[in-house]
């Protein structure tokens, strides 16, 4: 597995990292405690060092399964999570129902931090993201509240998600950015217009989320794909059948790339992030060896200059239909 580090800030990690949301919460049902177990072990056997959680994810129960599955490998991985939300425990992800007011003052971000340290088995958070900004605390203050909590040892390295480029630059001025976060795929580009360039500019890596869509770059949907209502994806205005169907003109554009490389369309989508920035670091999620495999193999993957030209003037052609979240989810991004 190759490696990258996340801007200026030294932290090196695997090229393609492991979003672990999906297995405690979102896309259905909890999955099984110990085939996540095997799972997250054998990523790490297969050269990801780079795993992805929240204390909202479960809620906490993600945190827990990372702390229990990862303990052999102390030293070895670099774990990331994320503060910002009062939880509640009637939160339900499909309808935002009891769903978690924003929290990002200094006293919180602190009890946040002692109980995921505990959940992790950690004694220090390797990344520490703010999951969304909470536009009651200013930002210099979560951030030097982050900035306390470096240099009490606590925490190594501090990211945002999903801020826009004003925050990013407040933040970073109190204490150094190491990562942002945010949606980034072939068919959510939001980031490219000003993020990136900031990004670029200041020295700070990028983390994309959804680096699949969501399961829709796979090219295993179309418009007859349905969700349980246990599935976040049955609230998402891009999942519904008109929308599934006019996206899927970009299935048919990365199918064609796969075929020509001898690839999947996931691994087309994923070497397309990876050759972006060399400071790129995806983290698709998955509860399926098969597919982690799969995701792993994108790194060997080359699209050459003449590639990614004819794919970004192929999708500049096509218009992706569907907000990405529900308008009050929505809102919580970009601030």
């Amino acid at each position: 597995m190759q490696k990258r580090t996340l801007g200026k800030s030294g932290l090196e990690v695997s090229a393609l990292g492991l979003g672990c949301m999906g297995m405690s919460f979102s896309y259905g049902p909890p999955k099984d405690k110990e085939e996540m177990t095997s799972l997250l072990r054998a990523a790490v056997e297969n050269g990801i060092t780079f795993f992805d959680t929240a204390e909202v994810y479960g809620p906490f129960t993600n945190e827990e399964l990372l702390g229990e599955a990862l303990a052999p490998f102390r030293g070895q991985v670099v774990i990331a999570t994320k503060f910002g939300f009062d939880i509640d425990p009637r939160f339900d992800p499909r309808g935002m129902k009891g769903s978690p007011s924003l929290n990002s003052r200094p006293e919180h971000i602190k009890q946040a931090v002692e109980g995921s340290l505990k959940r992790l088995k950690v004694e220090r958070i390797d990344l520490l993201y703010q999951h969304r900004v909470d536009t009651n605390v200013p930002i210099e203050d979560v951030a030097g509240t982050v900035k306390e909590l470096i240099q009490e040892g606590k925490v190594q390295h501090f990211g945002l998600s999903e801020a826009g480029v004003k925050t990013i630059r407040r933040a970073h001025a109190v204490q150094p950015l190491t990562a942002v976060q945010s949606e980034y795929s072939l068919w959510t580009r939001g980031p490219e217009a000003e993020v990136l360039p900031t990004l670029e500019e200041l020295g700070i890596g990028f983390v994309p989320y959804s680096p699949l869509g969501r399961g829709f770059l796979t090219g295993k949907m179309d418009e007859k794909t349905t969700f349980d209502s246990s599935d976040f994806r049955s609230t998402l205005p891009r999942f519904s059948p008109e929308a599934l169907k006019a996206n899927l003109a970009l299935i048919d554009l990365l199918t064609n790339i796969a075929e020509q490389k001898k690839a999947t369309t996931a691994q087309i989508a994923l070497a397309w992030l990876l050759a972006q920035k060399p400071w790129i670091v995806p983290i698709p999620g998955t509860t399926k060896l098969n597919r982690l495999d799969e995701n792993i193999g994108a790194v060997a993957v080359e699209l050459t200059p003449d590639d990614l030209r004819e794919i970004d003037s192929a999708a500049s052609q096509i218009k992706i239909e569907g907000a990405r979240y529900p308008e009050k989810m929505e809102q919580m991004t970009g601030r």
